[in-house]
C-alpha cells in the first residue's frame, strides 16, 4: 500500500509499526523499519500517544491496519488504546471515519469472530486479504495487488491498473 501511495501527492501517509510487525517485515519481506519508513510521509513510534494521529482534531480519511494481529483486533474491539495503533483506530471510529482491518490469522476461534463483529458494529470494515480466485491471478504479487487495490479503492484512491473490479459473467 505504501508503495502505491508514495508517488501520489494527494495522499499523505502515516506509518506505525508494532514489534510483531517488525518481525514480519524482516521475515516475510526482507525489509527493515527504515526501508518501510522511507515509503511513508510520516512515521510514528508505537508508544507515541502524543502523535497527530492520536487526536480526533487531526483530520484523516481513515486508517488501515494491515496486517492486523488478533491482539490488535481485540484492543480495537474493546477500546484498549494502549499503543498508537489501537489509539489511532479508536480515534478513527469515534470520529466516524473509515477503519479497515486486514486480519492475518487462520483458523479463527469464537473470540476472534466476536471481536470482528464488535468492530463491524462500530463501523469498521473487516477485510481478510483472501485471494479472489475468480480473477484468475497468476502470481502471488497479483493477488496482493488485488487486495491492496480493493482496500485503497474504499478510500477513493485511484487504483487504475492495480486490479480489475468484477464486471459479472459475460
Amino acid at each position: 500500500m505504501l508503495q502505491i501511495l508514495q508517488p501520489m501527492p494527494d495522499w499523505e501517509t502515516h506509518l506505525v509499526i508494532s514489534s510483531a510487525g517488525l518481525v514480519n517485515l524482516k521475515h516475510e519481506l526482507d525489509m527493515t523499519r527504515d526501508d518501510t519508513a522511507r515509503l511513508a510521509d510520516f512515521t510514528h513510534g508505537i508508544h507515541d500517544i502524543a502523535a497527530t494521529i492520536a487526536s480526533g482534531g487531526f483530520k484523516t480519511q481513515g486508517m488501515i491496519i494491515a496486517p492486523c494481529s488478533m491482539k490488535t483486533l481485540a484492543a480495537v474491539a474493546h477500546g484498549f488504546g494502549d499503543n498508537l495503533i489501537s489509539r489511532g483506530a479508536d480515534v478513527v471510529l469515534k470520529e466516524r471515519r473509515r477503519l479497515v482491518i486486514m486480519p492475518r490469522e487462520t483458523p479463527l476461534h469464537l473470540v476472534h469472530i466476536r471481536n470482528m463483529g464488535i468492530v463491524t458494529e462500530m463501523g469498521g470494515i473487516i477485510f481478510p486479504p483472501m485471494p479472489a480466485f475468480y480473477s484468475k491471478n497468476n502470481s502471488i504479487a497479483a493477488m496482493v495487488d488485488e487486495a491492496v487495490g480493493r482496500v485503497l479503492d474504499m478510500f477513493d484512491v485511484d487504483v487504475s491498473g492495480l486490479y480489475t473490479p468484477w464486471e459479472g459473467l459475460k
